[in-house]
């Protein structure tokens, strides 16, 4: 009897530990990267920070583009939470080089072990050559870690441009959402960046957005769409209303004050 007892007790212990360890392991689905691509991956030397960097779809387009980047000791392989980082995306034609409009993690606490952050494209891979350039800084130490993107012009034009016609500035437009349209109420949301220089690309929040979506194939728009206001970082959040399936063309007036900046722009939205 007493060594029975020995035996179920030797049993129970090696189950305890089973589960113990399996409620250890990550359980599939769950990782914070699960469903984004990894793009690249690799030494930010002097930080001593392994970075790898993630979209959320296979393929850069132009326009924006979120980025996920993680980061790793590079000797204990463990997650570093807390860090700052600095975004460089460069454009090299050849006679020329230009940045473009870019934003940083808003903090330099990890989000879920991620750091999102985002890069608009202005142009296609087709023009020159795209990289991207990530500085890290942990613990007071400082690396950087630069990448190449490839990036392809969408169906559908997600960024467009325009010159003011009230102070003659160029100014970049955006498409953040609907990215997934679908029939009845859609959160609209762009951002709008001003070219300052060919390395600086500033948020713009002074506009105010008017919006009207039309089907042109049938003739008609639709009701009860919220125009597009500034929350900040250069970003306007609005409502847009599809009411069947089929090509939209959502178009979009910027004013300044009572000043008309421009009136010709408009985004397709096909689905």
């Amino acid at each position: 009897m007493k060594k029975s007892f020995y035996v179920m007790l030797s049993w129970a212990s090696i189950i305890v530990l089973f589960f113990s360890s399996c409620s250890k392991t990550e359980i599939p689905g769950t990782s914070p990267t699960a469903g984004y691509t990894k793009i690249t991956e690799g030494y930010a030397t002097g930080a001593a920070a392994k970075v790898e960097v993630y979209t959320t779809a296979p393929v850069i387009y132009t326009g924006y583009t979120n980025l996920y980047i993680a980061l790793y000791d590079s000797v204990s392989g463990s997650r570093i939470e807390n860090a700052n980082i600095q975004l460089t995306p460069m454009m090299d034609m050849g006679s020329m080089q230009h940045s473009s409009p870019f934003e940083n993690p808003a903090s330099a606490q990890a989000v879920n072990h991620l750091f999102p952050c985002s890069v608009v494209f202005l142009m296609p891979s087709a023009a020159g050559n795209w990289s991207v350039s990530v500085a890290v800084w942990v613990n007071g130490k400082w690396g950087s870690f630069s990448f190449p993107v490839t990036v392809t012009d969408p169906v559908k034009s997600t960024l467009k441009s325009f010159t003011a016609l009230n102070n003659g500035t160029k100014y970049f437009v955006a498409l953040i959402n609907p990215m997934q349209p679908h029939v009845g109420i859609n959160d609209m949301e762009i951002a709008i960046y001003k070219k300052e220089s060919m390395m600086s690309y500033p948020a713009e929040n002074g506009f105010t957005v008017l919006m009207e979506p039309e089907m042109p194939a049938m003739g008609h728009g639709s009701p009860n769409n919220v125009n597009p206001v500034a929350i900040g970082n250069g970003h306007y959040k609005g409502k847009v209303n599809f009411t069947m399936t089929g090509l939209w063309q959502v178009n979009l007036d910027f004013m300044m004050g009572a000043d008309l900046a421009d009136d010709t722009q408009f985004f397709e939205i096909e689905f």
